[in-house]
């Protein structure tokens, strides 16, 4: 990653935005980085219709590209081919400017086969082989291990870069970041505020997630994981300014992130939701922001960084998010519905 001169980012659903979130920290960051440009097939920017096409573009542009790709299974189809096209083209070309790198919970994957051919994998263990369980809390939901863990490890390998420290300090980092992270979720989950969105989330409301940005994608990764237990109730969960994305109705709430609490685009979107009688909760660094004013519900994770450098707080706000729908289907559990782990399994099967 600290050599490529372009990182192109491969993945599939929670494990693509995962990715995104954290690399995105490259593009936002304004000194330590010597001109590198990420990248993912979705970018207008992308030379190309498919990774092979792309490759002799990126060969012209870069003197290194390195592919990087998460997926906790190894199988997914979407990285799988980017994965398979740029081994072909590096087979055919016979050329040294790319490497791929992998992390995944599957070291006998197709996906980890072929990383390991050109270039690494990091092996994250996730919880393991299960059987279906009531028990959210104590095991996390489907992929959260995997996906939160992924998103903590890149962003502390990023910023190890970013501080040139060697690699061995990023687990120094991690162990660090996890300390506060499990404070933070504590203080949080065990708050009125968060009670109240636990009791917000059982009624029949639609929820709309936000944020531009990084935020943007811890947006649709909590979205993702809210959705399976939202939709049994008949409820929609919706990323704001999604194509797919209706006018709130009077009781929906919404979930804006935004660090300085000042973005103008989120701002709106605030008072949009407050101009439809729904409910807003704001997720941001600074408590006496606009965004935190205006929200009817707030998160404040404070943050003391120079300009420019990378953040930890849109992984903080990932990590706080998570327990959400674990607490909602504890409370729907009280209620008498019951949600076993493996329907929840199955209708994320048959979606992503």
């Amino acid at each position: 990653m600290k050599a490529a001169d372009c990182v192109v980012c491969g993945g599939s659903g929670r494990s693509l935005y995962s990715l995104n979130a954290a690399m995105s920290q490259i593009a936002l960051s304004q000194v330590g980085w010597r001109n590198k440009v990420v990248l993912t097939p979705d970018d207008p920017g992308f030379p190309g219709k498919n990774m092979y096409d792309a490759a002799a573009d990126l060969e012209r542009r870069y003197k290194k590209t390195l592919l990087l790709i998460n997926s906790g299974s190894g199988y997914s189809d979407d990285p799988l081919v980017m994965a398979q096209d740029l081994a072909r083209y590096i087979e055919e070309k016979k050329t040294c400017k790319f490497t791929m790198g992998l992390l995944t919970s599957s070291l006998e994957s197709p996906l980890a086969q072929i990383a390991s051919q050109y270039g690494h994998v990091v092996h994250l263990k996730g919880r393991g082989k299960s059987k279906p369980s009531f028990e959210y809390s104590e095991t996390g939901m489907m992929g959260d291990i995997f996906e939160l863990g992924t998103l903590l490890l890149l962003c502390m390998m990023i910023e190890a870069i970013y501080r040139n420290l060697e690699a061995d300090d990023v687990f120094r980092l991690c162990r660090e970041e996890f300390e506060r992270i499990g404070a933070i979720i504590d203080a949080n989950v065990q708050s009125e505020t968060y009670t109240q969105l636990v009791d917000l989330l059982e009624k029949r409301t639609n929820v709309f997630l936000g944020g531009k940005g990084t935020a943007n994608e811890i947006a649709k990764m909590t979205g993702v994981r809210l959705f399976h237990i939202k939709s049994f109730l008949g409820d929609n969960v919706y990323v704001t300014r999604g194509v797919n994305t209706p006018h709130p109705r009077a009781g929906d709430l919404e979930i804006l992130m935004s660090y300085s609490g000042e973005t103008k685009p989120v701002i709106i979107w605030a008072d949009v939701m407050k101009k439809f009688n729904g409910t807003v909760l704001a997720i941001t660094g600074a408590k006496d922001s606009t965004l935190a004013k205006k929200a009817d519900l707030k998160i404040i994770l404070e943050e003391e960084l120079k300009l420019g450098a990378p953040r930890r707080f849109y992984t903080r706000a990932a990590y706080v998010l998570s327990p959400l729908p674990v607490k909602l289907a504890e409370r729907l559990a009280q209620r008498g519905l019951r949600l076993p782990e493996y329907i929840i399994s199955w209708y994320h099967s048959v979606t992503q």
